[in-house]
């Protein structure tokens, strides 16, 4: 069976939790498959198949993610891309990969979570004010979870199936 690779960008860990969760699931559909984060070095011919995630603050993925993709030969591969933020807005999914010259065969856009606890005093502050507005939840007691889980397990099983073709 082909191995994949995930990768990812994540701040506050979400994120990770969720390229985990993919990960996991690909393996228990029969798949081999790494899970690191996007800083690891990596031999991309090493995989048949990559998947990228990436988390969205302030409005924007990484540029360093973007910049590291758009100088892989990604064309001879099955990809996919999954976007997070608390928003879950496909704007931020289609811009970054605009930047990173890529079209990857699956994408994918879940809502984050709002980890006050992970957050200092400022950004906390920072956060509420952008929740307050977006009409998230602000107490900052205690932290927030909005990643449709189902969503992400209908995305691993998608990949799956572009594995299987």
């Amino acid at each position: 069976m082909p191995d994949a690779l995930v990768i990812y960008a994540s701040v506050e860990g979400q994120t990770e939790r969720i390229a985990q969760r993919i990960g996991s699931q690909l393996r228990d559909l029969g798949y081999r498959v790494d899970v690191a984060p996007a800083g690891t070095d990596f031999t991309l011919s090493d995989y048949a198949a990559m998947i990228v995630g990436a988390s969205v603050h302030y409005g924007h993925h990484p540029a360093r993610l973007a910049r590291l993709l758009s100088r892989q030969n990604l064309s001879a591969k099955r990809t996919a891309f999954f976007s997070v933020s608390l928003g879950a807005k496909e704007r931020y999914a289609t811009r970054f990969l605009q930047r990173a010259r890529w079209k990857p065969d699956l994408v994918a856009v879940f809502p984050g979570a709002l980890q006050y606890s992970k957050y200092g005093p400022v950004k906390r502050l920072v956060v509420r004010a952008f929740a307050a507005v977006a009409g998230h939840d602000t107490d900052p007691s205690r932290d927030y979870e909005y990643t449709d889980w189902q969503a992400v397990e209908r995305f691993s099983e998608s990949f799956a199936r572009l594995l299987s073709t």
